[in-house]
């Protein structure tokens, strides 16, 4: 007989790949004509709009709840209450959270976060107004969560601000679940937040823990180089960024000392990045307005933590220098439980960890460049005695990163070249059945800024996030899919000038692409000058 937990994973991976395709792709909206395209950006322009899919949303009953409703101004969190909803009981087929932001006048982009019973269910930035006033909506599937809102909560919320005589834009929001009755969702059965000791941030999971996953909503941020990280150099290449190891990062964590978990952070760019607003007005990068959290499988310790006491849970990010902040990594964990044993008794079996590989060279001249290789490979594995049998869980990670950085004297030329892999493969062997999920994750980002002679900036600038995902029991492939989320802009504007005198153009597009197993998603989108002129569903 199957595991419990494989047909549990099995589960959650179908009802997951379905909710990426989203809904049957929709025929080409009606759009202006390229001759109704302005010259260059005016005072107003079209609000933002991603390619990525809508949530999907089962038929039948639900029941809305407002979580937050707030405007930013400064730096005071939004703090209220979360109720139940009623009338559609405390098991739900899914959980829709679902943002809803306006802003006018002059802003920089703001990165914030939404907690709920202290955990953290969403993060995001913000795009940057137009003079005339932009709304931007957001949405996610919040279903894992549900543990959290089967009772009452603490609500909290901020999205940091600055508003004065130059920065006017108050950011005005509102955030609502939206909940569907029905069949419960292979969901966990309890999420939990680290304990902070004051020494350190401690764990206690319930002592018939079967299965642990963390995540963490991990963001270079805050103004400073680390938002620029693929960028930093070390000495003693001559560049305004620097970090003492170069631009490699990786985001561990680690159960008492021990090295549990690596990843490769995702190049987020904000609506400000590369020097050039004019390039995310109407689109975003891949992942700004919804952060994905990194996620890592923790059960091969399950045994270890399994015994009632609380155990050190810490994420550090590997290449940051030593005494600077910039990185917030808030961390989640998920558990599912035995529902048939009050303790899951098990141990750590394998755990394999190679060197870590990190090479910057850098080659002097006229253009300045730094040519960087680096790499990490970590196995683990462990067991638990289920009240189904003996689970034992492999989880293999591999991380991989190349990158070319070149730039002139002054950096009036500045160009980047990278691709970052984050292979990684979990297998879980349990009750008769195999099953093995194998994620291959590439990021890239290749671009350059220049500053002409006539004083105007022009960014290029493409960003791709990428995956392919595979599901085998037994030997036989039972799911897969392929995503592939890539951005292109171009934009030119003046510096040194009123923002009325930018004399600013661009042109930017995206492509989403997801299909596989469970059916076809594909939409493109094309702005000129703020302008949306193409907004095509190809599947």
């Amino acid at each position: 007989m199957r595991s419990r937990i494989v047909m549990c994973m099995l589960v959650g991976a179908a009802l997951l790949v379905s909710a990426l395709l989203g809904p049957p792709a929709a025929s080409a909206r009606t759009l202006p004509d390229r001759a109704d395209v302005p010259a260059e950006f005016g005072t107003d322009w079209h609000d933002p709009v991603t390619a990525a899919p809508p949530v999907a949303r089962p038929e039948g009953r639900s029941c809305r709840v407002m979580l937050a409703e707030a405007q930013f101004r400064d730096f005071t969190p939004y703090r209220g209450s979360y109720a139940p909803p009623r009338g559609c009981g405390d098991r739900w087929s899914k959980v829709v959270l679902r943002l809803d932001g306006k802003v006018q006048g002059r802003q920089y982009d703001r990165l914030g976060y939404l907690h709920v019973g202290g955990v953290e269910i969403l993060r995001a930035s913000t795009p940057e107004p137009s003079p005339d006033g932009i709304e931007w909506s957001v949405e996610k599937d919040v279903t894992r969560y549900s543990d959290i809102f089967r009772g009452r909560q603490d609500v909290e919320m901020l999205i940091g601000n600055v508003v004065d005589d130059m920065y006017t834009g108050v950011l005005d929001v509102k955030v609502t679940l939206t909940f569907y009755a029905g069949r419960q969702a292979a969901v966990p059965d309890r999420v939990l937040t680290l304990a902070d000791t004051g020494t350190g941030t401690t764990l206690t999971t319930p002592r018939n823990s079967e299965r642990i996953v963390a995540e963490v909503y991990a963001t270079g941020s805050g103004g400073g180089c680390e938002e620029f990280w693929y960028l930093t150099v070390a000495e003693p290449a001559p560049y305004s960024c620097r970090a003492d190891r170069g631009p490699y990062r990786e985001v561990q964590i680690k159960v008492d000392g021990r090295l549990a978990g690596i990843a490769a952070p995702f190049p987020n760019v904000w609506t400000g990045g590369w020097s050039n607003p004019f390039l995310w007005y109407v689109i975003p990068g891949p992942r700004a307005f919804d952060v994905k959290p990194i996620e890592y499988d923790l059960t091969p310790f399950a045994g270890l933590l399994n015994d009632g006491r609380p155990h050190r849970v810490e994420v550090s990010v590997v290449g940051l220098p030593e005494g600077q902040s910039g990185w917030s990594a808030p961390v989640n964990v998920l558990v599912w439980q035995d529902p048939h044993r009050a303790r899951v008794t098990g141990g750590l079996t394998a755990h394999r960890v190679a060197d870590l590989v990190n090479s910057s060279t850098y080659t002097p001249g006229s253009e300045h460049r730094v040519d960087t290789r680096a790499g990490h490979r970590l196995t683990v594995a462990g067991y638990v005695d289920t009240s189904h049998g003996r689970v034992t869980t492999t989880v293999s990670r591999t991380l991989g990163s190349t990158s070319a950085h070149r730039w002139t004297d002054g950096e009036t030329t500045d160009a980047l070249d990278a691709t970052w892999t984050d292979d990684e493969s979990v297998t879980v062997d349990g009750g008769g059945a195999v099953l093995t999920t194998r994620t291959d994750r590439t990021y890239t980002m290749n671009g350059a800024t220049t500053i002409g002679a006539d004083d105007r900036l022009r960014t290029v600038l493409t960003l791709g996030d990428r995956a392919s995902a595979a599901r085998t029991l037994d030997g036989r492939r039972t799911t897969w899919s392929r995503l592939d989320d890539t951005y292109t802009g171009d934009a030119t504007y003046a510096l040194n000038v009123p923002r009325d005198q930018r004399h600013a153009v661009g042109t930017t597009s995206e492509r989403y692409r997801l299909y596989g197993s469970h059916g076809c998603y594909d939409r493109a989108l094309t702005t000129v000058q703020g302008v949306l002129t193409e907004d095509a569903d190809r599947c």
